[in-house]
């Protein structure tokens, strides 16, 4: 049952009036709540329960904003209030599975490829007022205009050294990671300009709201590949041939784009490698296995 409360001492001052507060949980991040402004507004407020709350916060409503600034992009929800910890953001009526096969899923793949089409000023480069993170690991980048080499020297090896520093990354695994890498340049396609990217484009940071329009939630925004955001999608709970058809319509993937994909989720893989070790290491060398 909802909680009603007339003191919150707790949330950013700028909300004004709260009427009714309703706990929707937490995870390993921190906890989170439903709060009902007293002009009607529904929000979605979630607490950074760690000693780098504030940065993660900060990071989360930069991306945000960033990626609503994308013209015809997927719709993000506004950033009603970033204050310490707290973030405070519009609250997403969710109907239904994001990846269900229907008509919404041709209109996000056209909306994907405007997000990336917005671009970005490097690979590796942040929204202002943002810090680089995966997830919930923060990786230090140095923007650069090659993404072979990002990828390789700035993702790859970094989270193959830190998964195997905590025991999560067997030698046999290591090598076909650091072989993938050697070979960059020749095995990750074409150049292409960077782009606008969600960073963390799995389908648990995607919904279906009840229009049928598919929100982003909870970015590492950064400049990237538009196939690595794609490859993460894929990785976990698959890629729609509908969404691609649509995307590919708006902006046809380069030549050879379904071989990568394997070598894009190396990143993720080895960051949950990382993390949480059981089946990922194993997962990231057969990923390199498999790309090469």
């Amino acid at each position: 049952m909802a909680s009603r409360e007339t003191t919150h001492d707790d949330l950013p001052t700028e909300l004004g009036e709260v009427v009714e507060r309703r706990r929707l949980g937490g995870g390993d991040i921190g906890a989170s709540e439903e709060v009902r402004l007293a002009d009607g507004r529904r929000l979605f407020v979630k607490r950074y329960a760690r000693e780098d709350g504030a940065e993660m916060v900060a990071s989360e409503a930069a991306g945000l904003r960033w990626l609503a600034g994308a013209d015809g992009g997927p719709p993000v929800p506004e950033v009603v209030a970033a204050q310490g910890q707290v973030l405070a953001l519009e609250l997403v009526d969710v109907a239904g599975s994001a990846a269900s096969d229907d008509e919404g899923l041709e209109r996000f793949g056209r909306e994907l490829a405007a997000l990336h089409d917005a671009g970005a000023d490097a690979f590796g480069a942040v929204p202002g007022g943002a810090s680089p993170h995966l997830g919930s690991l923060r990786v230090p980048v140095e923007p650069t205009s090659s993404w072979p080499a990002f990828w390789a020297q700035q993702r790859v090896l970094p989270l193959a050294r830190l998964a195997t520093d905590r025991g999560r990354l067997a030698p046999r695994d290591l090598a076909a990671v650091e072989g993938a890498a050697a070979r960059a340049e020749e095995v990750m396609g074409p150049p292409e300009p960077p782009s606008r990217c969600h960073g963390d484009l799995w389908w648990g940071n995607v919904v279906r709201a009840r229009d049928g329009r598919r929100w982003l939630l909870d970015p590492s925004a950064l400049g990237g590949h538009r196939e690595a955001d794609l490859a993460l999608l894929d990785l976990f709970g698959g890629l729609p041939p509908r969404l691609v058809a649509a995307y590919e319509e708006a902006h046809p993937l380069a030549d050879g784009w379904e071989g990568r994909v394997a070598l894009h989720q190396l990143v993720p893989l080895l960051v949950h490698a990382a993390l949480f070790g059981g089946p990922y290491g194993p997962a990231a060398g057969e990923a390199a296995r498999t790309g090469l």
